[in-house]
């Protein structure tokens, strides 16, 4: 995460720093998962981190889409007495309950159609480490009641397993949902919610750091893996102002994409307002309607609404989601249905391999690559 001087008092506008880097603040760890910062909102929230990383407490990071929960989970495991232990993590919200239960427990051969050998669950592989739960609201209510018993009695049973298998792990959850709302309606177990939260983290959206916005985009440009190009590397103070007054409402993993896809296109070493996105330099502009097709089925531009709106916030299927009325869970369902599932996946790149339980960095299941924040 990065964070940068704010504005001077009482001006009531930001201000582009001459030297964005000066005063720069970063929290990193052996990962290297680091948190680069000057704002007062993310000093606070690194120095809760450091008091709460040396507990055994339950942790629940709330926030939006993109602010980055992963890489405070991860920094929260290594300044831990876990950190020599695996950091494993998955996406709840990626996986249907059947394979999630599975990917979570494990199971034993001949379990179910399929189960050709035993498989040693993502939190048997944590063992002595930290276990992240990455849209734990996503979480049906069968998943619920088991992962509950496990938090209290600290083991867990294989799918078709009839032995209890202790494990000792450290969970850190993370969600951009109302998980309190989600109890009231009756959709998250009340018991679990207090079970996860006994600390909560809250991640900042970008647009309460926007001090931050500059040295986030030379971090971005600096270390991009299209710096070869040559072009883009840097920013026009026109097109700074541009990126200053926009919303961000992917946060900084929108931030990111915008970074490389501006390095990639630009025409030259400097990065001009014309080379930004049109969404961005005209923000308030609307989508021309398109007129009625007779011959287009209610299916078809079902369909294609959905790809829209996933084109739209970039492959962010819970924002996409969000956007769209519908759980994440439906969305997928609607994607398999259409054959589009395969063309918005999105995979992480392994750190390590999670073949050994030795390992000491997992590939976090169904999760896309943790935007440095």
């Amino acid at each position: 995460m990065n964070d940068f001087p704010v504005s001077p008092s009482g001006s009531g506008q930001s201000v582009l720093p001459q030297n964005p880097s000066q005063g720069l603040t970063r929290a990193q760890n052996s990962a290297n998962a680091q948190m680069i910062y000057k704002s007062e909102v993310m000093a606070q929230l690194v120095r809760m981190i450091e008091r709460v990383a040396p507990s055994q407490a339950t942790v629940l990071i709330l926030g939006e889409s993109g602010t980055g929960k992963e890489l405070i989970a991860r920094l929260i495991h290594e300044k831990s007495a876990r950190k020599s232990k695996p950091f494993v993590a998955i996406n709840c919200g990626a996986l249907r309950e059947t394979l999630l239960e599975s990917e979570l427990f494990g199971h034993e051969k001949g379990s179910f159609t399929g189960a050709y050998t035993r498989k040693i669950g993502l939190a048997e592989i944590a063992n002595g480490g930290t276990l992240f739960l990455d849209e734990i609201g996503e979480l049906t209510q069968g998943i619920q009641s088991k992962l509950l018993r496990f938090l209290q009695e600290g083991e867990i049973y294989r799918v078709g397993g009839k032995e209890p298998i202790k494990v000792d792990i450290r969970l850190v959850s993370a969600t951009n949902r109302d998980l309190e709302a989600e109890v009231v309606k009756a959709n998250f177990r009340e018991d679990l919610f207090y079970r996860i939260n006994t600390i909560t983290v809250h991640t900042p959206p970008l647009r309460r750091r926007k001090e931050d916005i500059p040295v986030l985009i030379e971090h971005f440009l600096s270390q991009g893996k299209h710096g070869y190009l040559g072009r883009g590397r840097q920013m026009s103070p026109e097109a700074m102002q541009v990126l200053m007054n926009f919303a961000w409402p992917g946060n900084i993993r929108e931030l990111q994409n915008v970074c490389e896809r501006m390095q990639i296109l630009a025409e030259g070493h400097m990065i001009m307002v014309g080379d930004l996105p049109d969404n961005i330099r005209r923000p308030n502009e609307k989508v021309s309607v398109e007129e009625y097709d007779p011959d287009v089925p209610l299916h078809e531009v079902e369909k294609r609404h959905i790809l829209k709106a996933l084109h739209y916030f970039n492959g962010n299927k819970t924002r996409a989601a969000h956007s769209l009325g519908i759980t994440i869970k439906t969305l997928y369902n609607k994607l398999h249905m259409y054959g589009e599932f395969e063309n918005f996946s999105v995979h992480s790149k392994p750190e390590s391999s999670l073949e050994s339980p030795a390992s000491t960095i997992s590939t976090p299941v169904g999760s896309s690559d943790s935007p440095v924040v």
